[in-house]
């Protein structure tokens, strides 16, 4: 699924433009995508729209310095340099406290055993778009595609 939620995003979603779900069914029909994984891949993105559009004035006043401690599920499914890059993220002030949870929870909710570094740096990508928040997106795609490991000095 997680190669489905990709192809969308960079073909349908980050555009930003009104999308015809019937129309992109379809065309992920033809295209040889699973019918099941389809629906995962929607319901996926619902989720992301409704966590993020869930009170957004408490999300831009959140700003205490929480400590995060994640669950052993967390732990055995993120990688620990997916986690790390979140961390990162959050004390760059890229990420706020709501949205690293979302982040969290969506990378939780893919269907597949573990989570790695690229893969979180996706999620992490699509949530920013869907907060509309595309300048810190470009940082992320920067480290998307980034050769090196990013370090907090």
């Amino acid at each position: 699924m997680f190669e489905l939620l990709i192809y969308m995003f960079e073909n349908y979603l980050s555009s930003k433009n009104y999308i015809d779900y019937n129309n992109i069914s379809l065309e992920l029909k033809a295209a040889g995508f699973d019918n099941e994984d389809i629906e995962d891949a929607f319901d996926w993105f619902s989720q992301l729209k409704a966590m993020s559009d869930k009170n957004p004035s408490e999300k831009r006043s959140f700003q205490n310095e929480n400590l995060r401690i994640f669950t052993d599920k967390e732990y055995k499914k993120i990688s620990a340099d997916g986690l790390g890059f979140v961390l990162f993220l959050e004390q760059a002030k890229v990420l706020t406290p709501s949205e690293r949870e979302i982040i969290i929870d969506r990378a939780m909710a893919l269907n597949q055993n573990i989570i790695t570094i690229d893969e979180i740096r996706w999620v992490v990508m699509m949530a920013l778009w869907n907060n509309g928040k595309e300048n810190d997106y470009l940082f992320v795609e920067d480290a998307l595609y980034a050769k090196d490991s990013l370090v907090i000095h």
